[in-house]
């Protein structure tokens, strides 16, 4: 819509002097894509995937002391169709990882991982043919929470940097392209296992 008479141009809408400043246009997406992602941050579920020491910390921060509640999750969903968090809290054995790949399919879109403990992270100490050296190996992974065995604080503090990503996600027609698109970068990185470093 042009409004005749001299005004100021404000994207294709010219808007009179008068009602420069009593008037707010915007993008319709730009209200939107915030409040959406504001929903999905605040109704996060994880699910229960607990495979060794880590899992009695993961516990620990469902309790009262450190009120995992205060995010909206303190209930641990037991199946992954109403989960959208996996939360590998401890070490990964090779018979295990078939399981957790199907697990994490079977979660509905959009789906995040947080590496629970240096042994889901890199292996740990186990450095083995039976464990899997990095969960990253089998599902893409957000946030990677180091600690043998991390404490429930640095879980929180996990859980509102994943909740910084998804409040900052993209939004629009390609995002589910660019999500397959980053599990495949993800799942194709260099193990840990294999990094030099600075002192190779």
């Amino acid at each position: 819509m042009t409004v005749a008479g001299t005004g100021t141009a404000n994207g294709d809408v010219v808007v009179p002097d008068e009602l420069a400043n009593n008037v707010f246009i915007t993008n319709i997406a730009k209200l939107l894509d915030p409040a959406y992602n504001w929903a999905r941050r605040n109704s996060v579920w994880p699910l229960v995937f607990g495979l060794a020491c880590c899992a009695i910390e993961m516990i620990c921060t469902a309790s009262s002391r450190f009120d995992l509640a205060r995010f909206g999750m303190e209930v641990f969903r037991a199946t992954p169709r109403q989960a959208d968090l996996m939360i590998v809290a401890g070490r990964v054995s090779q018979k295990m990882a078939p399981i957790v790949r199907q697990v994490y399919d079977q979660m509905p879109g959009p789906k995040w991982v947080i590496s629970m403990g240096v042994c889901a992270s890199s292996g740990g100490m186990f450095n083995n043919y039976a464990i899997v050296q990095g969960v990253d190996h089998i599902v893409p992974v957000d946030i990677y929470l180091p600690g043998c065995p991390p404490r429930p604080e640095m879980l929180l503090d996990a859980i509102i940097k994943l909740h910084d990503k998804i409040q900052s996600a993209p939004l629009g027609a390609n995002r589910i392209a660019a999500e397959h698109a980053a599990e495949k970068v993800a799942l194709t990185a260099i193990p840990t296992s294999q990094m030099k470093g600075l002192l190779a």
